[in-house]
């Protein structure tokens, strides 16, 4: 499996990956993307962009790369960079599939994504995403299960996930909404000729949602490797968004807030890789002091206080405008 050279590397910063949904488009619901990003968000300036970040991230030890079908040119640029720099061959690179990007580089616009979990969408999308990264890929997941996706349920999909792990990519899911347990425990009872298809599940937790955690353990303690997204909670853990105690344990830890957020979830036993959602060089520089941020349980403690009920938690996040 690819991630067994990510669990074997000493590197504390193999175990934070880079994701690339803020930098692969023009829009996002990431908070301060006026000023994160330059004014032109052409094709050109953001394939720089992401050039310079993934520069930056493989220099100090990052390996995992988070990119998807619907983060607008992600597989793309990151097809691109790999292609220029043949030393990356040891970058783990993980794409999506479920989602259809619909807004033609553009902020703005009636939809930015429309998802589709059906087989004519898995083999349409896996076409795609063969075509820009060919045997690069290492991992393909469902993007953004819930508990009714049929693709927990459909047996002609995962016989075709399954020929897929048979040719050496492993097959996972990542999950999105208030009911993020159901849909990891529901995909970890999906068996092809009675072997888990799943090989990987990536959730969203942070201080604010944490109702994943149980399942997140048990899918760690099943043989799956735990990715996490969004473990800053689209910025409203870092920087001057983020609640006093984060940026009190900051100051006296001597870095951002954003590191103590990533922290707090690299000190999780299941977390197997925590994604990094940076815009900006400076912004993954800073993430990544997170390794060496310690947190005592007292600390531990008063950031898991700030914890906010599911369903209020997503609420808020859909209600955030792409900008």
């Amino acid at each position: 499996m690819p991630f067994a050279r990510l669990a074997t590397t000493t590197t504390p910063t193999a175990h934070i990956g880079l994701g690339l949904a803020a930098v692969g488009r023009p829009g996002y619901i990431n908070l301060h993307r006026d000023r994160d990003l330059p004014g032109d968000r052409g094709v050109e300036a953001l394939r720089e962009r992401t050039h310079e970040l993934l520069d930056a991230a493989y220099a100090q030890g990052v390996r995992y790369v988070d990119v998807a079908r619907s983060y607008g040119r992600s597989e793309e640029l990151l097809a691109d960079w790999l292609k220029a720099h043949p030393e990356a061959d040891d970058v783990v690179v993980g794409s999506k599939w479920g989602y259809t990007y619909t807004a033609d580089w553009r902020v703005e616009a009636e939809a930015h994504e429309v998802k589709d979990h059906g087989l004519a969408t898995f083999l349409r999308q896996r076409a795609e995403t063969g075509a820009l990264l060919g045997d690069r890929l290492d991992l393909y997941q469902i993007h953004s299960v819930t508990p009714d996706s049929p693709a927990l349920t459909d047996p002609e999909l995962h016989a075709r996930l399954a020929a897929l792990a048979a040719e050496g990519v492993d097959i996972g899911v990542s999950t999105s909404g208030p009911a993020q347990a159901d849909a990891i425990r529901a995909a970890l009872a999906v068996r092809v000729d009675g072997e888990p298809l799943f090989r990987t599940v990536q959730a969203t937790y942070n201080a604010l949602e944490t109702s994943a955690g149980a399942a997140l353990a048990e899918a760690h303690a099943a043989g799956l490797t735990v990715i996490v997204k969004e473990a800053m909670a689209n910025g409203r853990l870092a920087g001057a968004e983020a609640p006093a105690v984060f940026r009190e344990i900051a100051a006296d830890a001597g870095v951002g807030a954003d590191a103590v957020a990533l922290a707090f979830v690299l000190h999780r036993p299941w977390a197997g890789v925590v994604l990094s959602g940076a815009a900006t060089v400076a912004q993954l520089a800073g993430n990544l002091h997170a390794p060496v941020v310690d947190l005592d349980e007292e600390r531990r403690s008063w950031l898991g206080a700030l914890v906010e009920e599911p369903e209020a938690y997503w609420r808020y996040r859909a209600a955030l405008p792409w900008s």
